[in-house]
């Protein structure tokens, strides 16, 4: 096929390498100047996208990386293009904190208790007559989320006095197993296997530090369809409505009280999109020619699990645009991988320059490796292995994805009927 992708900075560039080596035809537009782009000696661009669109074709596929672009997809899809990506429906979910929470209650979700202010002002007030343990969440995507552990609040009052301008939503905080569930929607309905992911996102190991984007994900498409049918296929109508096409990720909180949603992801995620590929056989062609025409429900699945590791050097989690080019890292490996190996590291925002690969000093996000077996235990050495071949200066990652599950959150699970005993 023909794919056009189409994207802030190539965030996406492991996923177009890996749909050239299975034999696609792949043109890249980067929204943002070369100098800061990831991928630079890597992935040529195109400087315009729209002057693709003979190129691409109606039988070829165009893919939108992110969310905020979903009426520009909506038009293309009028004109009869392929669309890949999400829509305006889907940027809203993700984008607006309290729309996305009364679409759930809309479906007959049960949502945990959230309030929504326009200004962290207006909810610091609102916390000093309402203290407790609460999570902070932003319409802007781009910032972190933070979860309050002071029991009176007194850590989130720090952070929504130094959290700018812009709507947030505070959100009661809850205890339970944190645990998403995932599928690829085809404009009509949900393909199937779904998934079910556990995200690791403090820094440090021990579930220690700040919040980052991601430190890494554990991964299955066994054992999803209880959790899946109870939550996200619950919502296919109002994704079918809008015409939605794209992967769609629901975050949830489950617990001996229920099922407790809180945010959706509408695009393919980071590391989400490398730990699902390593159990997705024939490859992201496949995936997207399916959400693109409507195909067949079912696409193959390895069984398994999946263990996806994320790669740092500082300032990750802190990201600068003011560090120069002879300050990124270079990146070895032990062993160069080749063939199928190539698969299981994911680049991310790196570069070559003569021959050598560098890590951008931006944002020190280097790689993802994967790993898979049909346990955990085996996924885990997997990926441990490949993230053990790879050197840079000031190198750092977590060692213990997947033990949290393996401590207690599996047994829960199981306890209260979500996953089989």
């Amino acid at each position: 096929m023909r794919i056009l992708a189409i994207g802030p900075r190539a965030y996406l560039g492991d996923v177009y390498l890996s749909l050239r080596r299975e034999g696609h035809e792949v043109r890249v537009h980067a929204e943002d100047p070369p100098e800061r782009r990831a991928f630079g000696g890597i992935i040529e661009t195109v400087p315009d996208w729209r002057a693709e669109l003979d190129w691409v074709g109606r039988d070829g596929i165009i893919f939108f990386e992110r969310i905020g672009r979903g009426a520009i997809q909506e038009e293309l899809r009028a004109q009869g293009y392929r669309v890949v990506g999400g829509s305006t429906f889907g940027d809203r979910l993700e984008a607006e904190r309290e729309f996305g929470q009364t679409v759930l209650r809309e479906a007959g979700l049960a949502i945990a208790e959230s309030h929504s202010f326009a200004h962290p002002s207006l909810a610091l007030e609102w916390l000093v007559r309402h203290p407790g343990r609460y999570v902070l969440k932003h319409d802007d995507t781009a910032r972190t989320t933070f979860v309050g552990d002071h029991p009176e609040g007194a850590d989130l009052a720090f952070m929504l006095r130094r959290a700018g301008e812009g709507r947030v939503l505070l959100m009661e905080r809850l205890d339970g197993v944190e645990v998403g569930v995932g599928a690829y929607f085809d404009g009509t309905r949900f393909l199937r296997p779904a998934c079910i992911d556990f995200e690791h996102k403090r820094f440090f190991t021990g579930e220690m530090g700040e919040m980052t984007g991601e430190m890494g994900t554990l991964a299955a498409y066994d054992d999803s369809e209880k959790l899946f049918a109870a939550t996200l296929d619950r919502m296919a109508p109002r994704f079918a409505e809008a015409g939605h096409v794209g992967y769609v990720n629901l975050n949830l909180i489950v617990n001996e009280r229920g099922v407790w949603p809180l945010e959706f992801t509408c695009r393919f995620g980071n590391p989400g999109f490398a730990v699902l590929a390593a159990l997705q056989p024939d490859g992201w062609g496949d995936l997207m020619a399916r959400m693109a025409t409507g195909g067949t429900e079912r696409f193959t699945a390895r069984p398994g699990w999946s263990v996806a590791i994320v790669l740092t050097v500082p300032p990750f989690p802190a990201h600068t645009e003011s560090s120069a080019p002879d300050e990124d890292p270079p990146v070895f490996f032990l062993r160069q991988p080749e063939g199928a190996e190539l698969d299981r590291y994911h680049l991310v925002d790196v570069r070559m320059e003569d021959g050598q690969l560098l890590g951008h000093r931006r944002s020190g996000h280097l790689m993802i490796v994967t790993g898979t077996g049909t346990t955990v235990e085996e996924a885990q050495e997997d990926a441990r292995a490949r993230a053990r071949n790879v050197v840079a200066p000031e190198l750092r990652w977590r060692a213990d994805i997947g033990d949290r599950f393996l401590r207690g959150e599996r047994e829960r699970l199981r306890g209260l009927g979500w996953l089989p005993v």
